[in-house]
């Protein structure tokens, strides 16, 4: 497997509130799906198609690829072939991402980032507070066929790098304390909502990989998530006899300050060196990514006024990180944007350091440290 330096195409075919709220004002809702269903069907598909039309662009291929990197990972909805109205289609948008990756010499990792009733009860999960998919087998199926017609599709693709098969399926502990759970709008609908248990994962995972390897040659990469149980895995991916495949897990240090508020180096320092350990034990068995990370921490957004010490703070955290996922398979930066050059900048510092192309631009990134 190539060392991967890559960064997420998130918020683009895959709507999260907190990245761009703008589109979400009218509404006053908090996920794609409430999005949906409180607008008229015309109205909703004319705001997606201008939000996916202007996001992402040709130009930013060439950002990326100018800046270092090799891959990006495209998140993508379960109503990616336009089958499940209201939602939107996405399938031209994803055509040109490869157009645009192959141009630029990027590849794609295609990662199934919801499903209905969703695995997370997460914004990004498409439906906040509701988290029972797993309980539905039929919804599990049409997951299923999901991943079977991406790999049809684009499985003979020079930009595909592979397929992750499901985002951010949820552990009892994350569920417990998610502060989405509990919030659907809707309670009758989140009745029976809960964390998605590790053997169905392991069945689900084992599935899919059958469904996707099929239209896929081994040089194509299968990846699967953690369910945020980096270590929980034992010995199941060797002995599942699985070719080519990787473990993903998302290490984030501002998660870290939710429960350890001591922004200082060392405190980051103490915490990586708790992921490492979690990744090399996985690693003996598989491949492990970083396959969301950034640098938004306390440490330096606390100096915001002072330019350069922010944005030294900044290179120092990043620099810790790096170091870090150098033993790992390669990492996703997460996200490559949050506004558009052309849109107001956020004065929100926090913001700012989920966004790579501000911190290339702002210098808290140099990418000869990728």
């Amino acid at each position: 497997m190539k060392a991967i330096r890559g960064t997420n195409l998130g918020n683009w075919l895959v709507l999260e509130k907190w990245m761009k709220p703008d589109l979400f004002e009218s509404t006053h809702t908090e996920d794609e799906t409430w999005l949906s269903r409180k607008l008229p069907a015309e109205e909703f598909a004319a705001v997606i198609k201008k939000h996916r039309d202007t996001y992402v662009t040709e130009e930013d291929f060439k950002f990326i690829s100018e800046h270092g990197l090799n891959t990006v990972r495209l998140p993508v909805p379960y109503f990616t072939f336009g089958d499940r109205p209201p939602f939107v289609g996405c399938v031209e948008w994803i055509d040109k991402a490869f157009d645009w990756a192959e141009k630029y010499g990027l590849q794609i990792l295609l990662d199934l980032h919801t499903v209905p009733y969703s695995q997370n009860g997460y914004d990004n999960g498409g439906l906040t507070g509701v988290c029972h998919w797993y309980k539905h087998p039929e919804e599990v199926e049409f997951a299923l066929t999901v991943l079977e017609r991406l790999a049809e599709r684009y499985g003979k693709r020079p930009g595909l790098f592979g397929i992750e098969v499901l985002n951010e399926p949820i552990s009892w502990i994350v569920y417990l304390t998610a502060p989405s759970t509990g919030k659907a709008v809707d309670k009758e609908e989140a009745k029976g909502s809960g964390y998605v248990p590790l053997p169905f994962l392991r069945d689900f995972y084992t599935r899919a990989y059958a469904r996707v390897r099929k239209h896929m040659g081994e040089e194509k990469t299968v990846v699967f998530h953690d369910g945020f149980r980096c270590t929980s895995w034992n010995k199941f991916f060797r002995e599942a006899k699985f070719t080519n495949v990787a473990l993903d897990t998302h290490p984030y240090i501002f998660a870290m300050e939710n429960f350890v508020p001591i922004p200082r180096p060392w405190v980051y320092k103490l915490y990586l060196a708790g992921v490492m350990s979690q990744i090399r034990t996985a690693q003996k068995d598989i491949p492990v990514i970083a396959g969301e990370w950034c640098i938004c921490n306390k440490y330096a957004d606390k100096v915001y006024a002072d330019k350069e010490l922010c944005a030294a703070r900044y290179r120092e955290i990043a620099k810790i990180e790096l170091d870090a996922w150098r033993e790992t398979a390669g990492w996703f930066y997460w996200n490559y944007q949050l506004l558009r050059d052309r849109e107001a900048p956020t004065d929100e510092t926090w913001k700012q350091s989920w966004d790579l192309s501000r911190c290339l631009k702002n210098g808290w990134l140099d990418p000869k440290d990728f």
